[in-house]
């Protein structure tokens, strides 16, 4: 007679596929008489097969597919409340689909037959079964129940809605914890705070509204990934919006223009910064919320990734008494935090530090912090003209965004002066480049230019959840991993549970790329030399590109392939661009 799984038991299934021997199965089955447990859960404690084998084995029997946790994550709320938790936890199980007459069930054993008539029960509808694996389904329930609890607050917060026109007098100041309202706005304030409050918690940097045909998403930034924390239905939307306007001070009436504006949160343990952007869409006004000062600030060099090495260089720059420097990157990327970290390094008595920033994202004790104000003509050059009246001994400039402003920096860099800056550019040599294309002629910044460094962040592999794996030949390539560290090295990826938002990752690094400009490298750049010779005197005085620098944090188990893969890219030859020459300025 032929073999058909679907007529076979579990333990003929695994050893028809080659997935365990008849000697192993014969050993657990002895096993199990004694323990009186089921056969999967014997193996798998045992070692011999794992979740995905057993998996697969009841796929076969069942004749269905199985299903992964990233598509156990997308059940909807209205399905997943049709069991409740408590059974839902007791039994592993969790409802993906409801039809007329069926609902799609993800079950780690097909063959409980007690569990499956009780779901049949309880929804008075035919269970149709998927399989999944245990800790896959373990993980889908307590994030989509979690989920469920937040629908059921902002449920209750958006209830009987009325869209309440507000004035600029209820002021830009917002305290979660003591705020007075009317009861007319309690269920704006309610929805609004709940978002801020969730924001707050996790530590993100930027909050996402972003209006639908049917509902409104909200996403929030964790660690420079975008995570969504609930869907509030889309009658919804107006009184969100119109909420952030009042508190910001924005045109409520406004509905076709973008709008900028900003508010305070008070909680109770920090006074966090809000930058609020409106602009509007197909479907209605989204809402980007930029929180500044509402993670966890490190201003110890120490605590941001360096390498030992790289260290010591960032700091003997950063002590001299003239010159400039220069972090590229692109936004989110660290810069502020790194700069921010450097000047409280350098701070003493005896040295007067000014910042010139849009915007002030923390507030530094004993440093001079100056906020732009372009509606009134504070911008970075106006203000730099009146600063260079202030007698200071180091400057901090935000970005450098115009010529005016690179040669502002220049000069005073020329002059005796400190300064720290910001520009956007893919790595440390493409930000020469780009400084010469802000007009700086080539003698001027190569006479005031001290170090230039490109920094990326990482994601960590969440410590408390960390497995060792080996990767595919297409993954080592693809990095294009050094071969003769592929042997000795342990690669690492996180698991994904509640605690790391199911993504394996927890927290940041950085990772750097550092160019000093010593002699050799001035002469370069006096003489026009285009970026791949930069490139390379730079990597020979000892610079390391960005996806090197990312390939050490995977050797040291801080991060993985991926996450290097997606902050970095391939290093590139520059044989055809040219930069300026003398000449040609």
């Amino acid at each position: 007679m032929s073999y058909n799984p679907q007529f076979a038991k579990l333990g003929e299934i695994l050893v028809n596929e080659n997935i365990i021997t008849e000697e192993q199965l014969n050993q657990a089955l002895a096993e199990q008489k004694n323990k009186k447990d089921k056969l999967g859960n014997i193996l798998i404690s045992n070692g011999t097969i794992t979740e995905d084998d057993l998996v697969k084995a009841f796929s076969l029997q069942l004749g269905s597919k199985s299903i992964s946790e990233d598509e156990l994550l997308k059940a909807p709320e209205e399905t997943v409340k049709l069991l409740a938790e408590d059974f839902a936890k007791e039994n592993n199980v969790i409802t993906l689909k409801q039809t007329d007459n069926s609902i799609y069930v993800a079950m780690e054993d097909p063959e409980d037959v007690a569990t499956i008539d009780a779901i049949k029960k309880l929804t008075n509808l035919n269970p149709e079964i998927l399989v999944a694996g245990k800790t896959a389904i373990s993980n889908a329930i307590e994030t989509l129940y979690e989920r469920v609890k937040k629908s059921g607050e902002v449920e209750s917060a958006i209830s009987n809605i009325k869209v309440v026109p507000g004035s600029e007098d209820d002021g830009d100041e917002l305290d979660l914890v003591e705020e007075k309202v009317s009861a007319k706005d309690a269920p704006f304030v309610k929805l609004v705070n709940l978002i801020l409050t969730e924001a707050i918690k996790e530590d993100s940097s930027d909050i996402h509204i972003e209006p639908g045909r049917d509902e409104v998403n909200v996403r929030i930034r964790v660690d420079g990934v975008l995570i969504r924390i609930m869907t509030p239905p889309a009658s919804s939307l107006n009184g969100i919006v119109t909420r952030i306007k009042i508190l910001s001070k924005l045109n409520i009436a406004e509905h076709r223009l973008p709008q900028d504006g900003r508010m305070k949160i008070k909680t109770s343990s920090r006074d966090i910064d809000v930058r609020v952007s409106i602009l509007p869409t197909v479907h209605g006004e989204k809402v980007v919320l930029r929180l500044l000062g509402s993670g966890k600030l490190s201003l110890n060099l120490s605590n941001l990734g360096f390498e030992e090495k790289k260290l010591t260089t960032f700091k003997k720059w950063i002590n001299q008494p003239y010159g400039m420097i220069i972090i590229s990157g692109p936004t989110g990327s660290g810069k502020s935090t790194t700069l921010y970290a450097a000047l409280q390094e350098i701070h003493s008595e005896g040295i007067n530090i000014t910042t010139v920033e849009d915007p002030v994202e923390y507030q530094l004790p004993g440093i001079n912090q100056v906020q732009m104000h372009d509606e009134i003509g504070l911008n970075f050059a106006a203000s730099l003209r009146s600063i260079l009246r202030q007698d200071p001994d180091v400057l901090l400039i935000g970005e450098i965004r115009d010529e005016e402003t690179a040669n502002i920096a220049v000069k005073f860099s020329m002059t005796g002066h400190l300064v720290f800056s910001t520009v956007h550019a893919n790595d440390a040599t493409s930000t020469i480049a780009r400084l010469l294309d802000l007009g700086i002629p080539p003698f001027l910044l190569g006479s005031s230019l001290n170090l230039v460094m490109a920094q990326r962040l990482v994601r960590t592999i969440d410590k408390d959840n960390k497995e060792n794996y080996t990767p595919t030949k297409d993954e080592l390539d693809l990095i294009s991993f050094p071969k003769d560290k592929q042997k000795s090295t342990k690669f690492f990826r996180g698991t994904p549970s509640r605690d790391n938002h199911n993504t394996g990752y927890k927290g940041r690094t950085a990772i750097h790329e550092i160019l000093e400009v010593d002699n050799p490298m001035k002469k370069l750049i006096f003489d026009g030399a285009n970026q791949n010779e930069i490139k390379k005197e730079a990597i020979k005085n000892g610079m390391t590109p960005l996806r090197d620098a990312g390939i050490s944090k995977i050797v040291s188990g801080d991060t993985t392939i991926d996450e290097v893969l997606r902050a970095t890219v391939e290093a590139v030859s520059y044989t055809h661009l040219t930069l300026p020459t003398n000449r040609e300025v």
